[in-house]
Parts: C-alpha cells; structure tokens; sequence
C-alpha cells in the first residue's frame, strides 16, 4: 500500500468533487448567483427550479462526469500499484464519497455547494455502470413527466440498491449493496423538506423563470 498515492487520490477527488458547476454557470451564462435563488441550493436540482431544463441538464451532466472522473481515481491508484484489486471496489467507494463531500462542501464556493445527488450518480456509473444508466434513465423519466427533481433524485437513488439485488445486476461485493442503502437514506435524509413540501403539494416544479430565495434545503 502506497498511502502517499492514497492521499493524493483523496485529495485529488475533493478538489475534483468541489467544482461548483451550477454556481460558475448561472454567473457566467446569466449573470447569477444561482444560491440567492429558488431554494439557495447551487446544485443540479435548483438549476432546474430556476434556469429549467437545459440549464439544469447542463450543470447536471457535468456534475455526473464530476462525480465519474473523481471516482475513476481509484483505478489510477490500482494501476499504479497503490493498492491491490480486491480493495478496488472499497476505494472507489471512499474516493468517491470524498468526491460528494467536496461537491456539498466545495473549497471553491466557500463550502456552499449542492446536495450531491449528480456526483453520486457519477459515482455510481464508475463502480457498476449498467445499475446507474438504468438509475439515470429512471431520474430523467420521473422528471420529465412530474416536473419535480426531487422526486427523480430520490426514486432514482432507491432504484440503485434495488437493482443490485436483482441476480442481473448483482454485483460481485456485497457492500456496494450496503453502501446502496445507505446512499438512499442519506439522499431521503437531505431532502426531508423536499419531501414535506410535496406532501403538501408546496415543491417547486422545473421551469424557467426566477425565483428569489424563499426556501431552504
């Protein structure tokens, strides 16, 4: 085990997940700070609350590949002899898990970030890509037909452990299933308000106006 290669590669994926995509493009494409908005988030879901759906297509997409790209550090790592391949698995899952703290907590926003749904997604795809294509088409299809991201997010997010247990999907190590769940009860977690607003038939929709901020996450 190298850990001078496991440092960088924590490093590495913080500093790839802080990128705050939705905060640099509302300034650059409209002026914005996308955080004085909607519901002050600067993530993929307020992109779609307030710029609508290209926009929010945009910041989302690139926050996948955000997600992708931190977590494929981990397989740099076991090329470069830092770890052997049946940890393979475990570090994706760490690495990228600091990819979604970076994205929530980025160093490049004053910590102010999303809720890291997209950068799960992102995780997802590098460590079991089937399970997460079908997990996006599910997120894309719920939005698409409710207007509410929210809801995508959370029914994709339980789509993921439900599909690993499935015999097609299955995976080879057992806790992406464990880490599966639990990704779920985080995501559920953060969206308690998300969830009591569409309960009262109170959350916003995707559209493409304004909003100034009248709401927290």
């Amino acid at each position: 085990m190298d850990i001078f290669l496991i440092v960088f590669g924590f490093l590495a994926s913080y500093l790839v997940g802080s990128v705050p995509t939705a905060l640099w493009y509302g300034r650059t494409f409209h002026g914005i700070d996308i955080r004085d908005f909607g519901s002050g988030n600067a993530g993929a879901t307020n992109m779609f609350r307030v710029l609508g759906k290209k926009a929010g297509m945009i910041v989302m997409t690139i926050d996948i590949c955000k997600g992708w790209a931190a977590t494929s550090i981990a397989n740099l790592l076991l090329h470069w002899d830092a770890f052997t391949e049946p940890n393979l698995i475990t570090y994706q899952l760490f690495i990228g898990i600091v990819a979604v703290i970076g994205h929530i907590f980025p160093v490049y926003a004053s910590f102010r970030g999303g809720k890291g749904v997209a950068a799960l997604l992102g995780m997802v795809l590098a460590i079991h890509v089937e399970a997460a294509l079908l997990c996006i088409a599910i997120f894309l299809l719920v939005v698409l037909t409710s207007k509410y991201v929210s809801l995508g997010s959370m029914i994709a997010a339980l789509a993921f452990p439900l599909l690993l247990l499935m015999p097609r999907f299955s995976p080879d190590d057992p806790i992406l299933i464990v880490f599966g769940f639990a990704m779920f009860a985080i995501v559920m977690l953060t969206h308690q308000k998300n969830i009591i607003r569409l309960l009262h038939g109170e959350e916003s929709r995707a559209k493409i106006r304004l909003r100034k901020k009248i709401e927290t996450d």
